[in-house]
């Protein structure tokens, strides 16, 4: 593992930056016949976010819990609720949702 000194790790906590994470959970009406249709235009809504910029870290969670999934926005808490309340799933109360501030390092990615 890497080592860091002290002001190596002053200037990269000084470099973060402020993001939101969403935690998607899924509600008794995932197990619905026909939802299929709402989570597809769910993720089809996810990928135009991201490929807007707007939500960079989009991570589907298929585990058989009611954890859904988990992504972090470039937006305020407020501006992430707004774009939440609009999901297709979260609209057809397949899905809930919690947002929390968080801090990040840009440029941060998941590995190809």
């Amino acid at each position: 593992m890497t080592v860091f000194t002290d002001e190596q790790m002053r200037e990269g906590i000084a470099s973060s930056k402020s993001y939101c994470v969403v935690i998607l959970r899924s509600t008794s009406r995932r197990r619905e016949p026909d939802i299929e249709k709402i989570i597809w235009e769910h993720g089809r809504r996810n990928f135009g976010l991201r490929a807007d910029g707007v939500l960079p870290i989009v991570c589907p969670v298929n585990d058989g819990t009611d954890l859904s999934g988990i992504g972090i926005f470039i937006t305020s808490v407020d501006e992430t609720k707004k774009i939440m309340d609009e999901d297709p799933g979260v609209k057809a109360g397949v899905f809930t949702y919690e947002v929390h501030p968080c801090r990040g390092f840009p440029g941060s990615s998941l590995p190809h």
